[in-house]
């Protein structure tokens, strides 16, 4: 007998309360435990992932849920803020269910259908289990790019008992329903959530994605994972995503790949975009050469501050990269005529608009030489409170910016990524 029935899709993102009323994180995903016998009477329900402050998600076992209700879920006091590791024998119902192909039974009759939400209800011991599954009849299609892309047939509330297929890992399953149920993270929290996936469910999620989402999603994603991606997309498709990535981003992992490999994907790519990475590949990755992004905000001096605003402003600039406006002689494309000097954002704002640029040079930042260490790199941003540096040649011609946070990247541990932000177990 159910006491209380609740849909996996919309308790996706629902705030996480304390017994005090303190918000301690947002639902992210269901685990459940799913056998030959569960999934004929309802996969039990384990447990909640749940993304807490720093984009860190843990589990939450089910039995410290008090309540699920008026759009929110109360928990005990106690969270063990140990990163999740899904364990032998669970699955994630958003992450690998959502989008499942099964064979649904009606009657006499047996039909392909989509797995797009699932129902947990309430027993009146107070165990949840997965009691009902929405489908989608009809095969799906092959996965097409883009977030929010809508399906066709007709939409069925069913039974588990009448779902036959969860447990199979059969043909490639499409990402439709997983993404709009994380439609509203950012790409960080969005690469948090593809780091938990399966390798296979992984490279499936790319496949779905646009190539200006996964490219950002590649860029906060650890090493090994952002590697297994790019090698497991057609060669063309890597070379169109590398091209969107910022540039250093994408130094780091081409440097990862054969030489055979680099050249082939660099083949590929727009000459200019290429040429850039083939730049960068030849300096070491802990210089200023090999940290640098080639793509910093340069304007001639005769720009005026609304000009240089404008390019700082967009959505899509890093704010590391916007903090700084180099002004250079022509040309302005990296490498640059002779660095004339740059402008923090804070003086830009201070400015009458129709200023030129060129009248309120900073001359008292000095450049990097591309084969400065990280140290020298290091100590340049501390001395002079910045967060993004100049690298300039011998004649002075800018080549690039380095940035924090490409410093930070490397001064942290390679795993700082999958490492929790505190040793203690408990909060």
């Amino acid at each position: 007998m159910s006491t209380h029935r609740v849909f996996v899709a919309r308790l996706n993102g629902l705030s996480v309360f304390d017994p005090l009323g303190d918000e301690v994180g947002r639902v992210r995903d269901v685990v459940v435990t799913l056998t030959a016998r569960s999934a004929a009477h309802g996969p039990r329900v384990i447990g909640l992932v749940v993304e807490v402050p720093g984009r860190r998600r843990v589990f939450v076992p089910i039995t410290r849920v008090t309540s699920v209700d008026a759009g929110q879920v109360i928990t005990t006091g106690l969270l063990n803020m140990r990163r999740f590791e899904q364990r032998a024998g669970e699955t994630l119902v958003v992450g690998e269910l959502f989008d499942r192909q099964v064979t649904v039974t009606e009657g006499s009759e047996r039909r392909p259908a989509v797995v797009e939400d699932m129902a947990m209800d309430q027993q009146r011991s107070g165990d949840w289990r997965i009691t009902k599954v929405f489908v989608r009849k009809g095969r799906d299609e092959a996965p097409r790019r883009g977030l929010l892309r809508r399906r066709r047939g007709e939409t069925l509330l069913v039974d588990i008992e009448a779902v036959e297929g969860l447990q199979e890992q059969g043909p490639p399953q499409a990402a439709t329903a997983l993404l709009e149920a994380y439609e509203d993270l950012k790409p960080q929290d969005l690469a948090e959530a593809i780091h938990d996936l399966s390798t296979k469910r992984r490279a499936e999620v790319a496949d779905a994605l646009d190539d200006e989402t996964l490219a950002d999603v590649l860029e906060e994603l650890p090493d090994d994972d952002r590697l297994e991606i790019l090698t497991h997309l057609p060669t063309d498709r890597a070379a169109d995503i590398l091209e969107v990535m910022q540039p250093d981003d994408a130094t780091d992992l081409l440097s990862d790949l054969p030489e055979a490999v680099q050249e082939e994907l660099l083949a590929l790519m727009q000459p200019d975009e290429a040429a850039d990475l083939r730049r960068l590949l030849t300096y070491d990755e802990n210089t200023a050469g090999g940290l640098m992004t080639t793509d910093p905000v340069i304007l001639g001096p005769e720009a005026s501050i609304a000009e240089a605003l404008a390019l700082v402003r967009r959505e899509e600039m890093h704010p590391a990269t916007a903090s700084l406006v180099y002004v250079t002689r022509p040309p302005h494309e990296t490498p640059t005529g002779r660095l004339l000097g740059s402008i923090h954002i804070q003086r830009l704002l201070r400015e009458a608009p129709h200023q030129p640029v060129g009248s309120i040079l900073d001359t008292d930042i000095d450049p990097v030489s591309p084969g400065a260490s990280l140290g020298v790199v290091t100590r340049a941003l501390a001395t002079y409170n910045l967060v993004a540096l100049p690298v300039a040649d011998p004649e002075g011609r800018l080549l690039g910016a380095v940035t924090v946070d490409d410093v930070l990247d490397h001064i942290l541990p390679d795993d700082w990524r999958e490492t929790d932000l505190t040793e203690a177990d408990d909060v």
